[in-house]
């Protein structure tokens, strides 16, 4: 393939929740990850900051770190990000399309202020939210968090959502996220972790005009269907294909929806390790590994979901 092709999921910085609880993966840093892409032959990242964020309540900041100013959520981890790609990292800034993270619940309106202050020194090509892990419903953007979307609509940019289906999930259901999108048709919106493959999200999303979905963390999301994990659909909802295959899975995705499917590696998040409920959770994967779910599809149909329905999503002809 002669065009770029684009990881349209990953991320650098520090997650302390994930550190402070035993929980794996934790940090990647930027040279890391361009070169863990570079070696399997991706050459653009759309990447974000990682989740938990520093001044996050019920998340302490030891000093002398609690002397800054983290009162606006992801303000130090967006400049910390943007800083680190641009210049500690210029040699390979071009391969970056950066994502700043924001909480949909909290402090809105001066986060949008904190951005509008970083995007007069660094490009910001889409926003990025992960509501789960800081418990923050995603319908927050129909009412106080409307100011970040509006944001979005006024840069052209497009927003890349966790998504969910687990009922315990209150914060980032599928379904609310395709509430979301529906009533903003001027914002483009993508549904990350192929909504849990639960068919009728997946449907529905085809039927928007502004949604597409990414197929990151592909390869331990098809472990936890053979699994019966509750992370995925329940069978009797899940799109019909062989689990114990990722390839085959991969191929039915892009099958079902051409044209929206979107594929990222959600590095280093391919992998997880945690402690729950006094037992522990293992999945691993690698980027080599998500890179190779690939091999099913024709050269064709690889360009259209690393590097076409990106660039839609992303709203530019090129990158």
């Amino acid at each position: 393939m002669d065009c770029p092709l684009i990881d349209c999921h990953t991320h650098i910085g520090v997650d302390p929740a994930f550190y402070l609880r035993g929980h794996f993966p934790y940090a990647q840093d930027y040279r890391a990850l361009a070169d863990q892409a570079r070696r399997n032959g991706i050459s653009r990242l759309v990447t974000f900051p990682f989740v938990a964020y520093f001044g996050q309540e019920g998340l302490a900041v030891p000093a002398p770190w609690n002397e800054r100013d983290f009162s606006v959520p992801y303000a130090f981890e967006n400049r910390r990000m943007l800083e680190e790609i641009f210049e500690l990292n210029a040699d390979l800034a071009s391969i970056a399309l950066p994502f700043a993270i924001v909480d949909p619940a909290r402090r809105q309106e001066e986060q949008a202020k904190v951005l509008r202050s970083l995007h007069e020194r660094f490009p910001i090509r889409g926003i990025k939210i992960q509501p789960t892990m800081i418990e923050a419903p995603i319908r927050s953007l129909l009412d106080g968090g409307r100011v970040l979307v509006n944001l979005a609509a006024e840069w052209n940019i497009p927003m890349l959502i966790h998504s969910s289906i687990a009922p315990a999930d209150i914060w980032s259901q599928a379904s609310d996220i395709l509430d979301v999108a529906e009533a903003r048709p001027d914002v483009r919106f993508c549904l990350a972790h192929s909504c849990r493959f639960h068919r009728a999200s997946l449907e529905r999303l085809g039927r928007l005009p502004n949604t597409w979905f990414d197929c990151s963390a592909h390869v331990i999301h098809c472990h936890a269907a053979v699994a019966g994990m509750d992370i995925v659909a329940v069978p009797e909802e899940r799109l019909d294909t062989d689990y114990s295959r990722p390839e085959i899975v991969m191929k039915a995705l892009y099958d079902f929806l051409p044209d929206r499917m979107m594929w990222g590696s959600d590095a280093p998040f391919y992998s997880y390790a945690g402690t729950h409920d006094d037992s522990t959770l293992r999945l691993f994967s690698s980027y080599e590994r998500e890179v190779t779910a690939l091999e099913l599809l024709t050269e064709r149909e690889k360009t259209a979901i690393c590097h076409e329905n990106t660039l839609q999503f992303l709203g530019v002809r090129d990158v």
